[in-house]
């Protein structure tokens, strides 16, 4: 067997037909070209998943239970301080299961807007040693965050269950809808913070702190009747009704709290009587930001390696 010389090598590399690593130029064919990237890489993206999750949960005895004692420890601090002590939950049917579907449902979103921000930046060294389209990364902390949200959600339905409200309704089909614009909204945010991090590394720090205001801004711990009957019918309700997460978890409570739906008297809840539209209008203007957004990230990372 003989060694070919250093010319003959030359030779090869120069006969072989250049091949462009990265994204395919063009706004329109360049979401083609990076969606079948993604794509051929979807077994790669997989390991990414398991890893974060093995990485989160390394030598812990109690492994993925971690995921349920966060929402569980945040339901019984809002339950007893503005349930019980404030009286919310006077005015609230079954306010433990309200609380925890709006916990649960925020929690996907910030879950996956923190992981996603800071997921380019954590995985600098994978990129600075070889090509991979840098995509999978925020999506790898999307499915990490799937992963959590699906334990929770088990824990959820159980929970309607043994209190005996199962959501045996025709509400339940606004869950869909409701998951779907908590997902894409959340990937689309978070993968564009995710490129902005790689240059400006306060995004990390700023968005901890626009995602504790995001909660309040949100009918999370607080019904949304007592924001109509405040500012109901003005354009203040309306500025309210525009945030996408605002619209997702009022379209959760509605698939499964059943108790507020049916409630009648003085426990009476309030919905938007348009809430399907307005879900319809939030997934709509998710994807297309998460269309935009996949378009910058793909602009932004030519020079991911130079400023990791």
């Amino acid at each position: 067997m003989t060694t070919a010389s250093p010319d003959e090598r030359s030779l090869r590399v120069a006969a072989e037909p250049l091949v462009l690593a990265g994204a395919t130029p063009g706004f329109f064919r360049g979401t083609i070209g990076s969606l079948r990237q993604i794509w051929e890489r979807r077994e790669l993206l997989g390991l990414l998943v398991k890893r974060e999750l093995t990485a989160r949960y390394k030598d812990s005895s109690l492994g993925v239970v971690w995921s349920l004692f966060r929402p569980l420890a945040q339901l019984l601090i809002y339950y007893f301080a503005i349930g019980v002590v404030l009286g919310a939950s006077r005015g609230v049917p079954d306010f433990a299961i309200f609380v925890f579907i709006g916990l649960t449902s925020w929690g996907l979103f910030a879950e996956i807007l923190s992981l996603s921000t800071t997921s380019i930046v954590t995985n600098a060294g994978i990129i600075k040693k070889v090509y991979l389209p840098g995509e999978v990364f925020p999506l790898a902390a999307v499915g990490s965050a799937l992963f959590n949200f699906g334990v929770q959600f088990v824990i959820l339905i159980a929970a309607t269950i043994v209190f005996r409200v199962p959501p045996l309704t025709p509400d339940l089909a606004y869950a869909p809808l409701a998951f779907l614009v908590l997902l894409v909204f959340g990937t689309a945010v978070g993968m564009l913070l995710a490129a902005l991090n790689v240059y400006f590394r306060d995004v990390q720090h700023i968005i901890e702190v626009i995602i504790v205001m995001l909660f309040w801004a949100s009918p999370i711990v607080y019904s949304y009747t007592y924001v109509h009957a405040a500012v109901g019918g003005t354009v203040l309700e309306q500025i309210y009704l525009a945030n996408p997460i605002t619209i997702a978890i009022i379209g959760m409570q509605k698939a499964f709290w059943v108790s507020g739906s049916t409630a009648t008297g003085d426990m009476a809840q309030y919905f938007p009587p348009n809430l399907l539209p307005l879900l319809l209008i939030a997934l709509a203007v998710s994807i297309v930001l998460l269309w935009l957004s996949q378009r910058v990230f793909t602009r932004l990372q030519k020079n991911f390696a130079q400023e990791l």
